[in-house]
């Protein structure tokens, strides 16, 4: 397991209970993969090191969790050494390492999304943003963490990030039009040819209640969805998902590992907001705590090309719902080295560490999303109230998290195209 992040704990937790895992590692892991998987330092975006461990270790599967390792070709370097792989290549990954390519991508795959327009000067970007209509979408071209979108109804804000993106994040910016509706996380496994969806999964960009303040990494995620027509994931996958896959392959770039689909429930249809080519981070907590079908399996499956003959993926019946620890001063200017206290859980509460490092036997922060709580119940509202429970049990300095994560779901609230 190649990463360091609470999607990466997540993963090493859901491969840990595989019983055909027989040996773990995680490099270069955290404060709370070392209790599944012995920790290995690490650069994750050096193709030669990680050849370098796997060759060392022998090992059967590397599973590479972050976007900057595939981005960088670490899976490239892995697969030209004969090692099976889960994880695109480097020019499959740029459906998220260029948001201009993805568009590309889609456009070719007859795939439903915003309109846009791409720009690499600031002021031509300034003058097609006077005249469009708000609310202003204005992302990144590059990698940004999760940070690198600007949604809001000021225009001189949007042209400001726009013109720190065009300076900061790769030097090219899109604009999007407005998508209405309520948003979605859907991950699909691919073999290259196939493709197999999880189940969809909302999250909460928004560092606040009320999805105010600044994006962020995630603060929150649940699934199921109870507000999802129930054909809905069969029809994106074959509108959406299965497309892209075939046009990812007539490129002669197949996409091997973990499509993840952003999506905008429309009042007209799904419609793709963005790609991402790996796990997102937190609704990986949540959808892997649902999941009984044993993952290693599944994931060396999609490495080596026999995804299709797998049998339907089995899920636990329920919810989960998964709440972010943030530290103080996250996202802009998180603190970091303050200790970190995880006391008694209620039952089905789980723990990923994300920002965190053992310093002296202790647990400090080392990042600012610290850790993910995650709860799983029989419904919705009872797993909300358990992952709350399972907050007020961390103790760390400064500490804050979202109070609203899947409340408007659990209220009934949440409506597609609207």
């Amino acid at each position: 397991m190649v990463g360091s992040g609470g999607r990466e704990h997540a993963l090493v937790q859901a491969l840990a209970r595989d019983p055909e895992v027989t040996s773990l590692v995680c490099a270069p892991g955290n404060a709370g993969t070392v209790e599944l998987a012995e920790a290995r330092a690490l650069d994750a975006t050096d193709p030669v090191a990680v050849v370098a461990l796997a060759t060392e270790l022998g090992t059967d599967l590397v599973v590479i969790g972050p976007e900057a390792p595939l981005v960088a070709g670490v899976a490239d370097a892995l697969r030209d050494k004969g090692f099976a792989v889960f994880g695109p290549s480097a020019q499959a990954a740029r459906i998220e390492g260029s948001k201009a390519y993805a568009k590309e991508v889609m456009l070719a795959a007859g795939v439903p999304t915003a309109a846009a327009m791409v720009f690499d000067d600031d002021n031509d970007c300034a003058a097609y943003l006077a005249g469009a209509t708000p609310p202003y979408v204005v992302k990144a071209d590059g990698l940004a963490a999760g940070k690198g979108v600007h949604v809001g109804l000021d225009l001189p804000t949007a042209v400001d990030f726009a013109r720190d993106a065009l300076r900061t994040l790769g030097g090219r910016v899109v604009v999007e039009a407005f998508l209405d509706g309520p948003e979605l996380s859907l991950f699909a496994l691919s073999d290259g040819t196939g493709v197999v969806p999880l189940i969809p999964a909302q999250d909460f960009k928004r560092a606040y209640d009320g999805d105010e303040g600044p994006n962020t990494g995630g603060m929150g995620a649940y699934t199921p969805l109870p507000w999802l027509p129930v054909d809905a994931v069969e029809d994106i996958t074959a509108r959406i998902l299965q497309p892209v896959i075939d046009e990812m392959a007539a490129r002669g770039t197949p996409f091997v590992g973990l499509l993840f689909a952003g999506l905008a429930m429309t009042s007209s249809g799904p419609s793709v907001i963005e790609f991402n080519c790996r796990f997102g981070d937190p609704e990986t907590q949540a959808v892997l705590s649902l999941l009984e079908t044993p993952l290693a399996s599944v994931l060396h499956a999609c490495a080596t090309g026999r995804l299709g003959a797998l049998p339907p993926l089995q899920w636990r019946a329920g919810s989960a719902v998964t709440v972010v620890v943030a530290a103080e001063g996250y996202p802009d200017g998180p603190v970091t080295g303050d200790e970190v206290v995880v006391g008694a859980l209620p039952d089905g509460v789980s723990v990923q560490h994300a920002g965190t490092a053992l310093v002296g036997g202790r647990v400090v922060s080392s990042g600012g999303r610290v850790l993910a709580v995650t709860a799983v119940a029989a419904d919705l509202a009872t797993a909300r109230e358990r992952a709350y429970q399972g907050v007020a049990a961390v103790t760390l300095r400064g500490a804050h998290s979202r109070s609203d994560v899947a409340l408007r779901a659990v209220r009934g609230e949440v409506a597609v195209g609207g």
